[in-house]
């Protein structure tokens, strides 16, 4: 899900740095977040994911003489309205990744930023289970891939209405899931693999055309 110029960038869900939100505004749609990693290589228009939604930056500011750098990102009501940005409020933490390069090790699963759907936290790490929405959960298979707020999780038991997820003590302690809890939104991309053999697959088994049958 984009704030901006709509261009194909790809993730792990190896979150690289826990940023935290120093201002959210509804009304002029933007969200400024404090970060110093992901801003070493930052350029007008580069992408980060911010739990898991792909933002473009529109403005930043490296970190300099001890303080911390910061960068903008212009954020649309339909974005707010469908992830957790929405929820955030400042000194809110939030992990960030920047987009995959071709010559980088693929740590996590091809994930694209675009945010599916909100879930619900039942019960926080380690034994992290979610709720999610049943129409999401034919994507979700035991010892797949989701992501979970941009963090590339293995799936150990799917229900029809959610999942749940063992956290090893490190993916708690670098990631906002050890600020999380009971009741908490989260946002979630399903393996977009299993929507493109689905696809295909309805696409075989379907119904054909005339055209198509004589072709």
């Amino acid at each position: 899900m984009r704030s901006n110029w709509e261009t194909i960038e790809m993730f792990t869900g190896i979150v690289e740095e826990l940023g935290e939100i120093i201002e959210l505004d509804r009304q002029g749609a933007r969200l400024r977040i404090k970060a110093n990693e992901v801003l070493t290589d930052a350029t007008l228009g580069a992408s980060i994911a911010v739990n898991g939604c792909c933002l473009t930056v529109v403005e930043w500011k490296t970190a300099a003489a001890g303080a911390d750098g910061w960068w903008v990102a212009d954020v649309s009501d339909e974005t707010f309205n469908r992830t957790n940005l929405g929820s955030l409020r400042p000194g809110d933490p939030v992990n960030l990744e920047r987009p995959v390069r071709l010559q980088d090790r693929l740590g996590g699963h091809l994930v694209l930023g675009h945010v599916d759907a909100v879930g619900t936290i039942i019960e926080p790490a380690p034994d992290l289970q979610i709720n999610m929405d049943r129409e999401l959960s034919r994507y979700v298979v035991e010892k797949g891939s989701i992501t979970v707020d941009g963090i590339s999780l293995t799936v150990v038991d799917v229900f029809d209405d959610g999942f749940t997820v063992a956290i090893i003590p490190h993916t708690e302690a670098a990631t906002t899931l050890s600020s999380k809890g009971r009741g908490d939104p989260v946002n979630l991309e399903v393996d977009v693999t299993a929507k493109h053999i689905e696809k295909l697959i309805a696409w075989h088994t379907g119904p054909k055309s005339n055209t198509e049958e004589t072709s």
